[in-house]
């Protein structure tokens, strides 16, 4: 027996033992992947020695002699902080996230593979002028250099992650960044989700689905199942067509998920140092690390600083010594779905304008991690690729004996949108910066723009070329062998809606249509935003840096404030004191709360929670009844239609009537049975005490890592998880998941953040939601997030002298043969 237990002694230790010496051995891996922020480097391709000067946030600025030899520090910089996250939104665009996440990134690379964002990507290479060639050249030498480095020094792989996901690192090309930016603009835009929603509003409800998503103004939507007799209304099958959020970002971006932003700005005369001020925010899915970097360069045509997207090697968002700019994405509808017939009996073909046609056919193979490589076949019509019903809820809408196409404006080899954003880095002027910005195809945007002698916006991006006989105007699927429905072309965004020189000195976007779009788009989510930013920098005769700052991480939800007066008309103070403990006791405390609220979004109050809870089951109530199985998947408020509803627009009233009852139920009833629903979901979650309820402890920002987000014990380590203010409409904008037992999760929000003044362009401020680094052990993969979350940011500056003064580290490149 005690020999036993020594035995038993000996293996515990032995195990523990072992245990140690593997996690020793991990961390000394992993840490070995840390770069030196103070070694010398020498490396092929630059002219002369270049300086990599950190700050204590990590941030590079990059002194060299030539533009060539900077852009190629750029890319080493990137490397040195951001591989993983590089190498894997280059797989997201060539549709290989597969080969090392296995079988559940498979519908990701398809959907990438058959979009042809990488084929695309290649294709435009040569559309760009020679000098962004060179720049992409010399950045894909500098991201290049470092991985040789890593090779050489043996330098953990360049990131941990690369141990758990195996991965042979292939050399950087011109065309990877080509094809991230590609990536970015599929990500960026809705449009495919919004035909597919406004088509299946249509079969659910032909008579008042429009009431939820038609623009003021906007004439009646065609009646989808006129234009594809037999189509029936049909449920997802969940699982295929609804990948849950974290595997959403398996690529970082996704085709589809969204962003917006504000961009705002004022001219000197509006201002008190008497320069121009701007401000944008760009709001992406929430990442660890997230999908911003901050970088300095000196270049030839003088300093430039701001937000980069690793990959990319332009500032997207900043400032140079004469110059701002911020990036808007604009609601262009720059996606159309065709539906195609196919021919009956000869699945190869399908009905064109002439008679039946072949499909264009090709076939790839798709390699998965621990499973055998998947054969995919890839049809085109002269619309655009055939996209299979398990995406983007397509499968929905498809009449039988049919096939979905897209065409997209991102799809044309043409593209110039590298030489618009190098471009525009270079340019000293608005006029100048105009010019360039008309090479932009994809994304689509509303440009900010700022200098010594004033303001304004360009739109910018690809416009299909509709007939004005087009038979759905875009607004939804159209029948892909009529004409009349097909695009003549792409053309730039319309030059008058260029405002270089606005009367009133100011000038502000945050992605809803702006006058004079009509035609160009039909989303107007974020007007009541738009509105509300209006109003901050219309309310003031002068601004400053700090009130640039206050309006961007204003908390105030404008839907709140129209809404609540609106649909609790007749239930404030209406009824009889109840006694403590009772519903109608709950109700009323809440109502009392709610009437002396001011809309904050703050995670500190229990109003914002009230709120919202009382709006989503409002909606589900109102709807659920007409659209059955659709309601599951309305994932975010639209404030218009309940708008419209409340005021009774055009009859909209009629959605409070419940059609399986007896008796006709009005608008206030079912405003009461909502907040009562809530109630009781809220009073399970946190007790019955309202005042003791937190907006923040449902509203957390999840900064998810994509690789190893999901990964028991290592979750804790590389996600980031914080309690934040504001929602879906504040301009702070901080985004819901939509789903699940806490559909208020913060999953989007302002992933980088600029207030640029040039006034005093040294007190610039910036931030990310995370940190430069993206290697979980470095200081730098967290340490802006707090500083993020309480709306706060770090300076940055032109002047070489206090870059230098502030160092924390300096890389030294040496070019071989010195």
């Amino acid at each position: 027996m005690v020999t036993l237990f020594r035995w038993l002694v000996r293996l515990t230790v032995g195990m523990i033992l072992l245990t140690l010496a593997f996690v020793v051995l991990a961390w000394y891996f992993a840490i070995r992947s840390l770069p030196d922020y103070d070694g010398t480097y020498v490396v092929q391709g630059i002219s002369a020695p270049v300086e990599i000067v950190r700050t204590t946030e990590d941030v590079p600025h990059i002194f060299g002699k030539s533009d060539r030899d900077v852009f190629f520090a750029l890319g080493l910089a990137h490397a040195q902080d951001r591989l993983f996250q590089m190498t894997v939104l280059r797989r997201a665009a060539q549709g290989r996230l597969a080969e090392i996440y296995g079988m559940g990134a498979l519908p990701a690379d398809d959907l990438a593979r058959r979009l042809g964002i990488y084929r695309n990507a290649r294709a435009s290479l040569q559309a760009q002028d020679p000098e962004v060639i060179e720049v992409l050249r010399a950045y894909s030498d500098g991201v290049n250099a470092w991985i040789q480095q890593i090779n050489l020094g043996a330098r953990g792989r360049g990131a941990p992650e690369f141990f758990l996901f195996p991965d042979d690192i292939a050399y950087w090309e011109p065309a990877d960044s080509l094809a991230i930016l590609k990536l970015l603009a599929a990500s960026s835009t809705v449009q495919v989700r919004r035909e597919v929603l406004r088509a299946r509003l249509s079969l659910a409800a032909p008579e008042r689905g429009q009431d939820m998503v038609a623009m003021p103004g906007e004439p009646p939507m065609p009646d989808y199942a006129s234009l594809f007799p037999g189509t029936r209304f049909t449920a997802p099958k969940r699982g295929t067509d609804t990948p849950d959020w974290t595997t959403a970002l398996a690529g970082y971006l996704s085709p589809s998920l969204g962003a917006s932003a504000n961009g705002f700005a004022a001219a000197a005369r509006r201002t008190a140092a008497g320069g121009a001020l701007l401000a944008n925010d760009p709001q992406f899915p929430l990442t660890a690390p997230g999908l911003w970097y901050l970088a300095r360069l000196e270049l030839g045509s003088g300093g430039v600083i701001g937000g980069t997207i690793p990959g990319i090697p332009a500032v997207l968002s900043g400032r140079n010594t004469r110059l701002a700019w911020g990036v808007t994405p604009a609601q262009i509808d720059d996606q159309d779905i065709f539906i195609e017939e196919v021919q009956p009996g000869d699945p190869n073909r399908y009905r064109g304008p002439q008679g039946w046609t072949a499909f264009s056919t090709r076939r790839e193979i798709l390699r998965v991690r621990g499973a055998e490589p998947q054969t995919i076949t890839m049809r085109e019509t002269e619309n655009g690729p055939v996209i299979p019903a398990s995406h983007l809820g397509i499968g929905t809408i498809l009449p039988p004996g049919h096939v979905a196409v897209l065409s997209w404006t991102g799809a044309f080899g043409e593209d110039r949108s590298m030489t618009a954003l190098i471009g525009l880095m270079q340019a000293q002027d608005r006029q100048a910066a105009a010019t360039t910005l008309r090479n932009m195809v994809a994304p689509a945007l509303t440009v900010t723009l700022a200098d010594g002698n004033g303001v304004g916006q360009v739109l910018v991006g690809a416009v299909p070329q509709r007939p004005s006989v087009h038979q759905t105007g875009g607004r939804m699927p159209a029948p892909g062998w009529i004409v009349q429905n097909r695009w003549q072309g792409i053309a730039p965004a319309p030059a008058e809606l260029t405002d270089l020189a606005p009367e009133s000195g100011i000038v502000a976007a945050t992605g809803a249509a702006l006058p004079g779009m009509t035609g160009l788009g039909y989303d107007w989510a974020d007007r009541f935003r738009l509105d509300r930013l209006r109003l901050l920098i219309n309310s003031r005769e002068v601004h400053s840096r700090d009130s640039f700052i206050a309006a961007q991480n204003d908390i105030v939800s404008p839907v709140a404030r129209a809404l609540l007066p609106l649909v609790g008309a007749e239930l404030w103070f209406t009824e009889e004191p109840a006694a403590q403990g009772t519903p109608e006791r709950l109700r009323q405390d809440a109502l009392a709360l709610l009437a002396n609220w001011d809309g904050a979004m703050s995670e500190h109050l229990p109003e914002p929670l009230i709120y919202v809870a009382w709006m989503r089951a409002l909606q589900d109530r109102l709807v659920r009844d007409d659209l059955g199985p659709l309601a599951d998947d309305l994932n975010e408020l639209f404030p218009e239609f309940i708008d419209r509803v409340f005021r009774n627009i055009d009859g909209a009233a009629v959605w409070c009537d419940i059609r399986q009852s007896a008796p006709v139920e009005t608008c206030t009833q079912i405003a009461r049975q909502a907040l009562d629903a809530a109630l009781l979901d809220l009073v399970a979650r946190f007790g019955p005490d309202l005042a003791s309820w937190r907006w923040g402890d449902l509203h957390r920002a999840r900064h998810v890592h994509p690789a190893l987000g999901d990964m028991r014990g290592i979750s804790y380590i590389v996600n980031l998880i914080q309690p934040t203010s504001g929602g879906e409409a504040t301009i702070a904008q901080a985004g819901f998941l939509g789903t699940g037992r806490n559909p208020w999760l913060n999953v989007t929000g302002a992933t980088y953040r600029g207030v640029y003044d040039l006034a005093d362009p040294d007190s610039s401020v910036f931030i990310i939601s995370t940190g430069q680094s993206g290697h979980p052990f470095s200081r730098h993969y967290d340490d802006m997030a707090e500083l993020w979350r309480r709306g706060e940011y770090v300076v940055m500056s032109l002047d070489p002298a206090l870059a230098r003064a502030a160092a924390a580290g300096i890389t030294h490149l040496q070019p071989a043969g010195d």
